[in-house]
């Protein structure tokens, strides 16, 4: 009962952390990545726009529910056979449509740091923004079964599935689509990208960016640390299924499951102070989106000093 308790507080009070931190950092990225030019004109940073716009809804859509189901006992998927669905649907598109990005950020680095001319063109804006719209689609297409085999139960008052097939392939999805699979293909690309960079001499001939560089490994690096440890523990879950288990184990199992649940949250809420600690690029832009007033003040010098220089030569030359 005890680590039962001390799970939900994490739970509670950790996800209303997250909440705030989640909220502005990623916001920051929005702002961040809408205002300066040369990231708009990006596909890398195009994609990391896409994801932080992403993160916010999941963080609005997801965690904030599973706060207020855990802190004020208020779950509106017993009781809401909408939500019951819609809830799950976005549970399931929003991190694929997160991963997604992050894995075409490492790919377009591989493409922009490579020496071959062909493969670089391969890193164009106009293919990123359809690319983005394709997986958007496809994702959500996939999680359409969830309106058709999401219930609430008569009998306990849960929402959950209610098929047993799609039930497996959830399992599976999990385990491939939403850990693995996309942490290979960041590890790998971000590999390449990395081992490019090292064999190319002429790189700011290439339009190659270090620091752009940095920042995709970083969210590579956040990716391995937050998702990889929680889909290792859905395959222990999976494998041990059959495992006859004591109430102990079981509240050591739910409290571990709890922490790495609220670890995954840090992947959502994170990127901001991953950029920020990998490129001083961005940690300037951050500073002067926040103190704002101090550039106005800046400007507003700058003019004043220019008016009165050239004040002073007018008069001179009378």
């Amino acid at each position: 009962m005890l680590l039962s308790y001390i799970g939900q507080q994490l739970i509670f009070y950790g996800g209303i952390f997250l909440i705030f931190v989640g909220i502005y950092g990623n916001g920051m990225n929005v702002l961040i990545f809408l205002s300066i030019r040369s990231y708009r004109t990006n596909p890398s940073t195009f994609y990391f726009l896409i994801g932080s716009i992403d993160n916010i809804l999941y963080i609005l859509i997801n965690l904030i529910s599973r706060i207020v189901a855990t802190g004020d006992g208020i779950d509106l998927t017993r009781t809401s056979i909408i939500w019951c669905k819609i809830r799950p649907f976005f549970a399931s598109t929003l991190p694929l449509i997160n991963l997604t990005c992050s894995c075409l950020a490492a790919i377009d680095q591989f493409f922009i740091t490579s020496k071959h001319v062909k493969i670089r063109r391969c890193s164009n804006i106009k293919w990123a923004h359809k690319i983005v719209l394709c997986f958007i689609t496809i994702w959500s297409l996939h999680a359409i079964p969830i309106f058709i085999f999401y219930e609430i139960s008569p009998i306990t008052q849960t929402c959950g599935n209610t098929n047993a097939a799609y039930g497996i392939y959830t399992t599976i999805h999990l385990l491939g689509l939403a850990t693995s699979i996309p942490a290979i293909l960041m590890v790998f690309f971000g590999y390449l990208a990395y081992r490019n960079i090292h064999m190319t001499r002429n790189l700011n001939r290439q339009d190659a960016d270090r620091q752009l560089m940095r920042m995709t490994l970083f969210q590579v690096l956040l990716n391995i640390v937050c998702i990889v440890p929680y889909g290792i523990n859905n395959l222990y879950s999976l494998v041990t299924s059959g495992v006859s288990k004591g109430a102990d184990r079981l509240q050591l199992e739910y409290f571990i499951s709890t922490i790495l649940t609220l670890l995954t949250y840090g992947y959502f809420t994170g990127s901001c102070y991953m950029f920020w600690i990998s490129s001083s690029r961005f940690r300037k832009a951050t500073k002067d989106r926040i103190c704002f007033w101090r550039r106005q003040n800046r400007i507003n010098a700058l003019q004043t000093v220019t008016y009165g220089r050239t004040a002073f030569e007018m008069k001179t030359q009378n």
